[in-house]
């Protein structure tokens, strides 16, 4: 077994455990009504997509997402979240630099044996969400899960479908698949970009994610019968007929979305298996990205 297989499974106990310590963390936590920018780089930017728009959603506040190195440093927040598993990408650490003082930050990370206890104000360590793996499973999706449950939005449905999500065979001919396509809806929208980068990654796959709606302003055009367009979360009316009138393969994300991005994990580890990949060593990717001046 692949380290990302052995660590993409064990994401119910994680967000099981994180769920439960959510409380502990609230100090260093948006508060509601704050004005909060979440941060981060590749998988972390997607999850600070998923988490800005569930905690509007929840009313607790204007929030935004941003990749780090592209923060607009002249807009006012009343708290940065820096999303970051090793704690040393190098556009983080330069970020919360240039807010120290200025901003109130708090960066979320799976090793407190680096920079960004240091960088940041304050810090949430998920050190049993760490991975061997260069490609991110468990820590992204259960730094989403405290920050679900920190919003006071259940997570117990999350976890049960997650472990439905693990066992459950994947639809037929899906592995065989040229193309993979993901949407998304509100929050979900930051799950498909995220389940995007997880298949191209893995498995060098050719995959887009896009805002379900916008699905119809060109990119179905790509599909056919060697394409699949997987919908994680509730499906705009008539989209999925659309679709198959292409030929194309539908897949209908009907588990909670956060247990469909394990599914769209468990399906990159199994084309990269057909493809005779290792998913643990992605080509020209490293566990993080860390500058040196040239």
């Amino acid at each position: 077994m692949t380290h990302v297989e052995s660590e993409l499974t064990s994401q119910p106990e994680c967000w099981t455990r994180v769920a439960a310590e959510a409380g502990g963390h609230g100090g260093a936590l948006p508060a509601p009504g704050e004005r909060v920018a979440i941060v981060g780089c590749g998988t972390s930017y997607f999850m600070g997509q998923s988490v800005a728009a569930l905690r509007e959603g929840a009313g607790q506040g204007e929030t935004d997402a941003f990749a780090a190195s592209e923060f607009p440093r002249g807009r006012s927040y009343d708290r940065v979240v820096a999303l970051t598993r090793s704690g040393t990408t190098t556009e983080v650490l330069d970020l919360l630099g240039q807010l120290k003082g200025r901003i109130p930050t708090t960066a979320i990370t799976a090793d407190p044996r680096t920079p960004v206890m240091e960088a940041a104000d304050d810090v949430v360590v998920l050190d049993y969400a760490d991975e061997r793996s260069v490609v991110q499973t468990r820590f992204a999706t259960t730094a989403l899960t405290l920050l679900r449950a920190h919003l006071g939005l259940r997570t117990d449905t999350a976890v049960a479908d997650a472990r439905t999500a693990l066992t459950e065979p994947l639809p037929d001919g899906l592995v065989a698949c040229t193309q993979f396509t993901f949407l998304g809806r509100g929050w979900t929208v930051g799950l498909a970009n995220e389940a995007g980068l997880k298949m191209r990654e893995a498995s060098l796959s050719w995959t887009e994610a896009y805002p379900a709606m916008e699905y119809r302003h060109g990119p179905i055009s790509v599909s056919t019968h060697s394409t699949a367009t997987w919908m994680l979360g509730e499906a705009p009316e008539g989209l999925a007929e659309q679709v198959r009138g292409t030929g194309a393969l539908w897949v209908d994300g009907g588990l909670d979305p956060l247990a469909e991005l394990v599914r769209a994990q468990r399906l990159a580890v199994a084309v990269a298996a057909a493809r005779g990949l290792d998913p643990d060593q992605p080509r020209h990717l490293t566990r993080s990205v860390v500058l040196t001046d040239s």
